[in-house]
């Protein structure tokens, strides 16, 4: 006969009700952790069908582009081994060197200005919260986002025509000493172009920064005008920072765009006059349809695609982290 201890009571199978009650929790604790286990097993499930597509659609594709870098070929005849030569290569080109260049112009049409304007009008149309149209003005800055850059492309190149809208708008004001072919200059063609993407790219930063004032607490605000902020410290000390993982987002988007930046260029320039326009990505077409260096056009490719994914990497230090808000 089993005794039960004192004040505890006991159990038909000779054991403690807390015994028992140990028992069943540890069944209950492995039920549940299996049950997690099943579940997690499901959710990769769901996720094998988008991997098998990125993987088609662009492992696959980028292994066979580094491939493809490592031989000289033409894209008809047999192709011929060269390791690392079309890498090299790519550095003791001049017409490239100027290509990166004038990326480098590019972000800060793309990126730099389009973000300072959106910022200082995102700040604006905040303050100024009885503005009539405010809302059909967000729309008309937008618009460039949906429509396509060959449209967009077209237009504008009408727009810098030597007898286009911007030529007779300074004829109009008599300025007409300023009138030239804008596209056809070496010195104007790349900043043209730059501009463009300028005005493409300001309605998705102001759009990003007017979501992102808004989720910014009205204290902050409220506070900054009690301790006498005027809208300039205002800005500095509640908008900037509560804006920076909006300002990272921009800044991602808009330097990958100047990046990759093609189908804008092909369109109003073709990379000319000469090479005032040639950036990495018109040179990748370039050299892999036109002058028969599909090999130099891979090892290109793979360049920008470490080059973006490294900027990338470092613009994403902006974004605040959970210890900041710690």
């Amino acid at each position: 006969m089993t005794l039960a201890t004192p004040g505890t009571p006991s159990t038909p199978g000779g054991g403690s009700a807390a015994a028992g009650k140990d028992v069943r929790s540890g069944t209950t604790a492995t039920r549940s952790l299996r049950s997690r286990r099943a579940v997690q097993w499901k959710a990769y499930l769901y996720l094998l069908a988008p991997l098998a597509v990125v993987t088609a659609l662009l492992v696959v594709p980028l292994g066979q582009a580094v491939q493809i870098s490592l031989y000289r070929w033409d894209g008809l005849s047999p192709s011929t081994w060269a390791g690392v030569s079309n890498y090299a290569d790519l550095g003791r080109d001049p017409v490239l060197r100027s290509g990166f260049l004038h990326a480098l112009v590019l972000i800060g049409f793309y990126a730099v200005l389009p973000v300072c304007v959106a910022l200082f009008l995102a700040g604006a149309m905040t303050r100024a919260t009885r503005l009539r149209g405010a809302s059909v003005f967000r729309v008309l800055l937008f618009l460039p986002q949906v429509l396509a850059t060959v449209v967009v492309a077209t237009a504008w190149t009408a727009i810098y025509a030597p007898d286009g809208v911007l030529n007779s708008l300074l004829e109009a004001i008599g300025l007409h000493t300023l009138t030239r072919p804008w596209l056809g200059d070496f010195s104007t063609a790349l900043p043209a172009v730059g501009l463009i993407g300028t005005w493409l790219e300001l309605g998705l930063c102001l759009v990003l920064f007017l979501s992102g004032i808004g989720s910014i607490p009205r204290e902050l605000y409220e506070a900054a005008k009690v301790d006498g902020a005027g809208a300039v410290r205002e800005f500095v000390t509640v908008t900037l920072p509560g804006l920076r993982g909006q300002i990272t987002v921009a800044l991602t988007l808009t330097v990958i765009a100047a990046l990759r930046t093609f189908d804008l260029v092909y369109v109003t320039t073709r990379g000319g006059p000469g090479n005032a326009t040639a950036v990495p990505s018109f040179e990748i077409y370039d050299r892999a349809f036109n002058t028969g260096q599909v090999g130099e056009a891979c090892a290109l490719g793979v360049v920008m695609t470490l080059l973006i994914l490294a900027i990338t990497v470092l613009i994403d230090r902006l974004q605040p982290r959970e210890d900041d808000h710690a």
